[in-house]
C-alpha cells in the first residue's frame, strides 16, 4: 500500500472526473457589464534554459479577471506532498480557477516536486523545461525550490514554499499577470514557528474514500544524505484538536480512510508536549464504523519508546496493522556515517516487537 503515493508522477486531474461539484467564487455574478479581454502581448525573447542560444516563446494571453484561467497542477513524491497539492488544487478551484488535465489548454503550470531521489528531481527539472518552452506559465512548488531556491533553472520563476500553500491564489494570480513572487519564509504564530498551512483549507482529494493528513512537518534527524531537511525544516507538530477536527469533517464528506503523514510520524508532538500515541487513542474515539486509519512512515529512534501502546492501538479494530519502518542499511557502521542514529538491533527490536503483538 505505501507504493501508492511514492516517487512516480502523479496528476491531480487524473482522478478529477469532473468540476460539478465545485462551486467557484462568483465575484463578478453581479456585475453583467464586466466581460473577460485578454490584453495581447508581444512574443518576448529569454533565455532557453537548457541550450546556449535564444529560442522564441509565446507568453499566454492573460485575462483580466483573476480566476478565470485554467491550471494544470502534477505532483511528485509523499504523501505529504500529495496532501500539500490536493490543498492547493482546493483553494484554486474555491476561487474560480478550471482546473484541467490537459496541460496543453492550461494558462499555467502548478509544479509540486519531490526532492528525495535524483529521478524525482529531473524530472521536475524537465517539465518546468517543457512549460517554459511552450510559453506557459509556471509556478513551483515543493521541496526542490524550498531547498534550492537559487537553482539555475528556477530563476525569475514564482515559488510557494511547503508552509506558504495557503497563499497559493495569490502566487498563481500575480504569476499570471507576469510577476515573479516567491514565498519561502517559515510561518509563524505568537513568535512560534507552525508546521504549515491550516488543516481546515479546502480540498480537492485525488481519492475521495482517502484524507491526508499531515500532523507534523520537518524532523528531528540531520541525516548526511538528505535534501529534505533543509526543505521542511526541524519537527513542527500540528495541535492533536486540529488534526481531530479535519478527521471529523472529512467523515462527514464521506471519506472512509484517514492517512497520517509526515517525514517522521514516530517524532509527533515532542515538540507541543504530547506524543503519537495520545493523538492515535484519540481519532480511535471519532472513526465511524466501517473506516479506518492508516499511520505513515516514522523513523526507528522515535518509536522505540512507543512500541507496546502502538502495538494495544494497532490491535483495534479501526487501525490498520500496518506501519512504514526505512531500513536504510543492515550495517551500524553504515547507519553511524548516515547519521541515523539507530542501530541495526533497534530496527530489529521495533520490527520484532510489533510483530510479536
Amino acid at each position: 500500500m505505501e507504493n501508492v503515493l511514492g516517487c512516480n508522477e502523479i496528476d491531480i486531474e487524473d482522478l478529477i472526473s469532473s468540476q460539478d461539484h465545485i462551486t467557484p467564487k462568483e465575484r463578478y455574478a453581479n456585475k453583467k457589464d464586466v466581460t473577460v479581454r485578454a490584453k495581447k502581448r508581444q512574443p518576448v525573447k529569454i533565455s532557453d534554459r537548457s541550450k546556449a542560444d535564444k529560442v522564441e516563446r509565446t507568453i499566454l494571453q492573460s485575462s483580466i479577471i483573476p480566476g478565470t484561467q485554467k491550471v494544470y497542477v502534477k505532483t511528485w513524491g509523499c504523501a505529504h506532498n500529495n496532501s500539500d497539492s490536493e490543498y492547493m488544487a482546493g483553494q484554486l478551484a474555491t476561487f474560480g480557477y478550471n482546473l484541467t488535465r490537459d496541460k496543453t489548454s492550461a494558462d499555467l503550470w502548478l509544479l509540486n516536486s519531490c526532492t528525495v531521489k535524483n529521478p524525482s528531481e529531473d524530472t521536475f527539472r524537465n517539465e518546468v523545461q517543457s512549460g517554459l518552452d511552450t510559453g506557459k506559465h509556471v509556478v513551483v512548488a515543493g521541496c526542490v525550490p524550498q531547498g534550492a531556491p537559487k537553482s539555475d533553472y528556477l530563476k525569475g520563476l514564482s515559488i510557494v514554499g511547503v508552509r506558504q500553500i495557503d497563499r497559493i491564489v495569490e502566487v498563481v494570480e500575480e504569476t499570471l499577470k507576469g510577476h515573479t513572487v516567491r514565498l519561502l519564509q517559515p510561518k509563524k504564530n505568537n513568535g512560534k514557528y507552525v508546521a504549515g498551512a491550516p488543516l481546515d483549507l479546502p480540498k480537492i482529494r485525488k481519492n475521495p474514500l482517502i484524507e491526508i493528513i499531515a500532523i507534523n512537518s520537518g524532523c528531528l534527524n540531520q541525516c548526511t544524505y538528505c535534501k529534505t531537511k533543509h526543505s521542511r525544516g526541524n519537527l513542527t507538530s500540528y495541535p492533536p484538536e486540529e488534526i481531530v477536527a479535519r478527521a471529523v469533517q472529512a467523515f462527514k464528506e464521506g471519506v472512509c480512510e484517514i492517512w497520517l503523514t509526515s517525514e517522521d510520524t514516530g517524532t509527533y508532538g515532542r515538540d507541543i508536549g504530547t506524543s503519537l500515541p495520545q493523538l492515535l487513542w484519540k481519532l480511535t474515539e471519532i472513526i465511524p464504523d466501517g473506516c479506518m486509519l492508516r499511520v505513515g512512515m516514522t523513523n526507528p529512534p522515535y518509536i522505540l519508546e512507543h512500541l507496546e501502546e502502538i502495538a494495544k492501538i494497532f490491535q483495534t479494530p479501526r487501525v490498520y496493522a500496518f506501519l512504514h519502518v526505512p531500513v536504510q542499511s543492515g550495517s551500524d557502521s553504515v547507519l553511524t556515517e548516515m547519521k541515523r542514529e539507530y542501530c541495526r538491533n533497534e530496527f530489529e527490536e521495533v520490527v520484532d516487537t510489533l510483530r510479536a503483538r
